[in-house]
C-alpha cells in the first residue's frame, strides 16, 4: 500500500538528490555534459565566491525575519478565523487567497505594487503623509530585502493561520471557560492560556515556514533577480544563476546542495523544541 507513495518520493526527491551530488563532484556544464569527478574542487570555487557568502547571509536574514512574521501574523489571523462574526467565511476566503494563488503570478502583481512611479502603496503613504516622494522600493539595499520579506510573509500567512487554527480549535472549551470564570480579561487569557497551550503548533508553522522560505528562489528572483548588487541573492537563486544561466552545473549543485545541512540543523532543532513543548 505505501508503494505508490515510496516511489513518488523516490522519483522526486531521492533521485534529484542523489544526481545534486554526483555534479557537484563534477566539471558538468551545459556546454559538456560528459562527467568527470573533480573532487572538491567545485566546493573550494563556491567558498572563494564572496557573492555565495551574501546569498548566505541574505538567506539567514530572509528566512529569519520571515519566519518572524509568518507566525506573528498567523497567529493574528487564526484568532480572526476562529471567531464567530457575520461574513465570516469571506473573511476566510481573503485570508486564504494569497496561499492559493500561484507563486509566481501574485509575485508578479506585486512589482506593480512596488514600482518606482505607479506604486499605490506610494500613492497611500503619500496621501497618508509618510512620505513626500516615491520610494525606490526594488531599487536599493535595504528596500529591496524588506519588500522580498514582506512579499514572502503575506505569502505564506495563510498557511500558517490555518495551521495555528488547528490548534486553537482544539484547545478545551472548559479551560477557556474557567479561566474567564476567574476573571482572566483577553490578554492575560492569551498569554496564559492560549498561547503556552498552542506552541507546539506555532512551532510547527515556524518550521513549515523556515523550510519554504530557506529553500524558495521565486519571490526574489521575479522581484529583483538577487539585486540591486547581489543584495537580496539567496542561496537558491545563486545556484540557479550559477548551474543554470552560468552554465556551470558543477558549481550550481554545489551551491544548491550546501542548503541540506543548514536546512536539516534548523528542521531538527525546531523538531526538537516543539518535542519538549509537548512534553512539558
Amino acid at each position: 500500500m505505501l508503494l505508490p507513495s515510496i516511489l513518488y518520493i523516490v522519483a522526486l526527491v531521492g533521485v534529484p538528490f542523489v544526481l545534486a551530488i554526483a555534479f557537484a563532484f563534477s566539471d558538468v556544464t551545459t556546454g559538456d555534459p560528459s562527467y568527470d569527478f573533480v573532487g572538491l574542487r567545485n566546493f573550494t570555487a563556491v567558498f572563494d565566491d564572496g557573492v555565495f557568502w551574501r546569498a548566505l547571509r541574505n538567506t539567514l536574514v530572509f528566512t529569519l525575519a520571515s519566519m518572524v512574521l509568518i507566525v506573528v501574523f498567523g497567529k493574528i489571523l487564526a484568532n480572526i478565523l476562529v471567531a464567530d462574526f457575520h461574513g465570516k467565511w469571506f473573511v476566510r476566503f481573503l485570508v486564504l487567497l494569497p496561499w492559493t494563488t500561484p507563486v509566481a503570478l501574485s509575485t508578479i502583481s506585486w512589482l506593480w505594487f512596488l514600482d518606482s512611479i505607479y506604486s499605490p502603496v506610494d500613492w497611500v503613504l503619500r496621501h497618508l503623509g509618510l512620505i513626500d516622494g516615491n520610494v525606490v522600493w526594488l531599487g536599493r539595499p535595504g528596500t529591496a530585502m524588506a519588500s522580498v520579506v514582506a512579499v514572502q510573509a503575506w505569502r505564506l500567512t495563510p498557511l500558517a493561520a490555518v495551521i495555528v487554527m488547528a490548534g486553537l480549535v482544539a484547545i478545551p472549551r472548559d479551560i477557556d471557560e474557567a479561566a474567564r470564570i476567574d476573571g482572566a480579561g483577553f490578554w492575560r487569557r492569551m498569554l496564559e492560556v492560549t498561547i503556552p497551550l498552542t506552541l507546539p503548533v506555532i512551532a510547527v508553522a515556524a518550521l513549515f515556514g523556515a523550510i519554504m522560505t530557506f529553500t524558495d528562489m521565486t519571490v526574489s528572483y521575479v522581484l529583483t533577480r538577487g539585486g540591486p548588487t547581489h543584495s537580496t541573492e539567496v542561496l537558491a537563486s545563486w545556484a540557479y544563476f550559477r548551474g543554470i544561466e552560468g552554465g556551470d552545473v558543477g558549481q550550481g549543485a554545489a551551491i544548491a546542495l550546501f542548503l541540506f545541512p543548514l536546512l536539516l540543523a534548523g528542521a531538527i532543532a525546531i523538531l526538537r523544541a516543539v518535542r519538549r513543548l509537548e512534553a512539558g
